[in-house]
C-alpha cells in the first residue's frame, strides 16, 4: 500500500471511530486531518474534499455490512436464511447507527455524500446477497414467480423502512422486533405466496 493509500485509509478510519464516537458534527476536515496527525489539505489532495471522503466512508460502511451479510450459514430452508440476513442487517444498523445513516444519505455533514458510480459500487454488492437469497426462496417454491430483485427490493424497503424508523426512536411498542418487524415480514412474505405455517417455521428458526 503506497503513501497515499495509506493516508486515505486512516482518514477513514479516523472518520468512521469519530462518526462512532461523537456522531456527524464531528467529521469536519481540520479535525479529520489532526486525528492521524497531517494537515487539513490531505483532505482535499487524497479525497478532493470532505463530500468525498464521506463517500470512502460509506462504501467502508457498506464494505463492513457485506462481510456480515457474508457470515449468515446458508441451511435448506432458504426464507430462515433470507430472515436471518434481515437480523444481520438491523443488528449492523443498531451497533452502527450514524455510520448507518450517512451510508444512506440520512446524515451528511459537510455536503451530502458524492453516489457510487453504477451498479458495481457496494451497495450494490450488499444488495446482491439480499437478492442471491431471495432467488432460493424462489427456487424453493416458498415465493411466487418473479424477477429476484424486484421482490428483494420489495423485502428490502420494508426492512430498511423499519429500521430507519427504530434508530429514529419512532417505536413506542416495548419490543419493535417481535411486535412491529416479525409480523411485517410474516404479511409481506403471505402476500408474495409463502404458506403461513411455513412462515412461522422460517421465523421461529431464524430467531434461534
Amino acid at each position: 500500500m503506497g503513501k497515499g493509500e495509506q493516508v486515505r485509509a486512516r482518514l477513514i478510519e479516523a472518520a468512521v471511530r469519530l462518526l462512532a464516537d461523537e456522531g456527524p458534527q464531528s467529521l469536519q476536515a481540520r479535525r479529520l486531518a489532526r486525528e492521524i496527525g497531517t494537515s487539513t489539505m490531505a483532505v482535499y489532495h487524497y479525497f478532493g474534499g470532505v463530500p468525498q471522503l464521506l463517500r470512502g466512508v460509506a462504501d467502508d460502511g457498506f464494505r463492513r455490512l457485506t462481510g456480515r451479510l457474508d457470515t449468515v450459514v446458508t441451511t435448506e430452508d432458504p426464507v430462515a436464511d433470507l430472515l436471518r440476513q434481515a437480523l444481520v442487517y438491523r443488528g449492523f444498523a443498531r451497533e452502527n447507527p450514524h455510520l448507518h445513516d450517512l451510508m444512506f444519505g440520512l446524515s451528511a455533514p459537510a455536503g451530502q455524500p458524492e453516489p457510487a458510480e453504477g451498479e458495481a459500487g457496494r451497495p450494490a454488492v450488499a444488495f446482491g446477497r439480499l437478492v442471491a437469497a431471495t432467488e432460493r426462496a424462489i427456487t424453493a417454491g416458498r415465493l411466487d414467480r418473479a424477477e429476484a430483485g424486484d421482490v428483494a427490493a420489495q423485502l428490502w424497503s420494508a426492512l430498511h423502512g423499519f429500521v430507519t424508523l427504530e434508530l429514529a426512536g419512532r417505536f413506542a411498542h416495548a419490543d419493535p422486533l417481535a411486535e412491529v418487524l416479525v409480523p411485517l415480514t410474516a404479511n409481506l412474505l403471505r402476500g408474495l405466496g409463502d404458506d403461513p405455517d411455513e412462515i412461522r417455521a422460517s421465523i421461529a428458526s431464524a430467531l434461534r
